[in-house]
């Protein structure tokens, strides 16, 4: 009796396995052809999505800053009630008891000043075109003395054909002398420098001009594109430039200790954005040191934020000079050298540059200095 109910049991279970193992064929079978189908039309479509991105990330920059940090403030935003209950220090009580005992001690120690709580509006860059509304006694020269432009910058973007202004008038006001400037199909920052008369490079330097790619400075059809000491086409041949000033080191030493690097033209004057002079040169034009002191950096074969190969030599007196987009240095870190005779480099075409010169820059305790009036 047992017997006879044993064997449909083993059929069955024979049968089970056998389905089973169908089963897991024909599903491995079916889950690699939609692995690879999927592959096939990822593999097709990739190019399309990393070619939209590539050309889009300037456009994109600062929508993904801005959401990443929403995102960051409303993370900090839920997990702060759990760490106020989980650690007592971070709680609004012990933050104000510590705040009682730290004006408690302070207030013993040291007498305030009134003056310290007064509010001061600090004067920050404009990174974009501003509309100013024309008010009662202001003028051309007025206006642009105001935001520190040239008047010609307010006539051209505005299409002003006189100087007179009207009380309500609204007026584009640039961030910086110069045109505004609508991308084109197959326009470059070369071609558009060539436009409108000025130096590529101080398109490359304006910080608020952004480019699909960073290192080739490819620009996107439509955008808007800032171009400093722009002038205007139709009047170019009327239009007299700020002289272009002739390096003429290194020959003496002024009496802050300082000379020219190298002889060449000024192609880029020290601005709020570009606290440097751009010595223009031939590549492989040697340069020498400005300052007598100790190399105390030297940085090569890296973008660096678009110095290139650079170098830093130290007075040790508080002044520090900075020699960059070099084709190769002369020397080493602690070496020291004398203003004027000690040969650090040759003029080169690395990191963020539109063609060959030297990017001089001087600090004094870290902060940077207009290098002309340490020259002349």
């Amino acid at each position: 009796m047992k017997r006879r109910y044993f064997i449909p049991v083993t059929r069955f279970l024979k049968y089970l396995g056998r389905s089973f193992a169908g089963f897991s064929e024909f599903f491995f079978s079916y889950s690699k052809k939609k692995v690879i189908s999927w592959s096939v039309f990822f593999e097709k479509q990739k190019n399309i999505l990393v070619k939209f991105f590539l050309m889009k990330r300037g456009r994109y920059n600062r929508p993904f800053l801005h959401l990443a940090a929403m995102g960051l403030l409303g993370f900090g935003a839920l997990i702060a009630p759990f760490l106020a209950d989980t650690y007592p220090i971070f709680s609004s009580n012990a933050a104000t008891s510590n705040n009682l005992q730290a004006n408690s001690e302070s207030q013993q120690s040291i007498n305030v000043d009134n003056n310290v709580f007064q509010t001061e509006v600090s004067q920050k860059p404009r990174d974009k075109v501003v509309i100013y509304k024309v008010e009662k006694g202001d003028t051309l020269s007025t206006v642009a003395k105001k935001f520190d432009i040239s008047m010609d910058t307010i006539r051209w973007v505005n299409d002003l054909t006189g100087d007179s202004l009207t009380i309500g008038d609204e007026l584009q006001i640039l961030p910086v002398s110069g045109i505004y400037h609508k991308v084109a199909k197959g326009e470059s920052v070369y071609t558009i420098a060539k436009k409108y008369d000025t130096n590529p490079q101080q398109i490359v330097d304006f910080p608020f001009n952004e480019f699909a790619n960073p290192e080739t400075f490819a620009l996107v059809e439509g955008q808007m594109l800032m171009v400093p000491d722009g002038v205007k086409p139709a009047e170019q041949p009327t239009y007299i430039r700020r002289q272009v000033y002739i390096a003429q080191g290194p020959i003496t030493i002024s009496s802050a200790g300082f000379t020219w690097p190298l002889r060449g033209g000024i192609s880029q004057f020290a601005s709020w954005y570009h606290m440097a002079l751009d010595i223009t040169s031939p590549v492989g034009t040697p340069i020498v040191a400005a300052n007598s002191g100790r190399i105390s950096q030297i940085i090569l074969g890296t973008w660096d934020g678009g110095y290139g190969d650079n170098l830093y030599i130290d007075s040790g007196n508080g002044y520090v000079t900075h020699y960059a987009h070099m084709s190769g240095v002369n020397v080493s870190v602690g070496d020291d050298v004398v203003a004027g005779k000690t040969v650090i480099g040759w003029i080169g075409m690395t990191g963020r540059t539109t063609g060959p010169h030297l990017h001089f820059e001087i600090l004094r305790n870290g902060v940077l200095q207009n290098p002309l009036s340490f020259l002349q």
